[in-house]
């Protein structure tokens, strides 16, 4: 977040995964396809009531993931300047995979390439070593825009929350045009992730640093 070009990609990101995430929870009954603390509390809670199979999906969701952001961080971590267009080119095939399963009747398939989507999409701002900055949650932008502020009621910048909170917003927003848009055309709406992906992808590549 050290650069106007990179809050914009981030909040992007945000947006997508709040569009997904809305999607994903509303097919689901309840489950996230991007929110893996949710998905962890509500396998916890399944356990201790004896829902085996709920469980058992949220556990299985929670793999996706994990093999998602595995495979993201293989693919910022290799050399070259173009890493993030990559990935970003990764996750829109993810989704136009997701989109076609769907399509065909094969709405499993969907939502586990909408996952592994969402692990990928991680990794856009991942650093050697593996530290970064996730864009698919808001917990830790919401801990540090709350950092930030009582750094500047204390003579720190006075700004330097704002783009901690502007990943929130985008997320809330992205999940309220999800959620509308899987009401009006089911999980076909996942089609307009990928679009907007995409064209993520080609900001990411014509805006590279170099």
């Amino acid at each position: 977040m050290d650069s106007p070009r990179n809050i914009a990609l981030a909040c992007a990101l945000s947006m997508l995964a709040g569009y997904v995430d809305g999607i994903g929870y509303l097919h689901l009954g309840g489950l996230f396809v991007s929110f893996m603390s949710g998905n962890s509390t509500r396998m916890g809670v399944s356990l201790a009531a004896g829902q085996w199979p709920l469980a058992a999906q949220a556990f299985g969701l929670i793999v996706l993931f994990v093999i998602g952001a595995a495979c993201g961080s293989l693919i910022v971590l290799g050399r070259g300047a173009r890493q993030q267009s990559r990935l970003l080119l990764a996750e829109t095939m993810l989704l136009v995979l997701a989109g076609s399963s769907h399509a065909f009747g094969f709405s499993a398939y969907a939502i586990a390439a909408i996952v592994l989507a969402m692990g990928l999409e991680n990794a856009v701002f991942q650093i050697e070593g593996g530290g970064g900055l996730g864009v698919t949650y808001v917990t830790g932008a919401l801990v540090k825009a709350g950092q930030l502020i009582a750094a500047a009621l204390t003579g720190g910048a006075r700004l330097a929350w704002l783009p901690n909170l502007l990943l929130w917003v985008a997320l809330v927003a992205g999940s309220v045009l999800g959620a509308l848009a899987y009401r009006w055309i089911n999980l076909a709406s996942v089609w307009f992730a990928a679009g907007f992906a995409l064209a993520l992808c080609a900001f990411a590549a014509l805006t590279v640093r170099r």
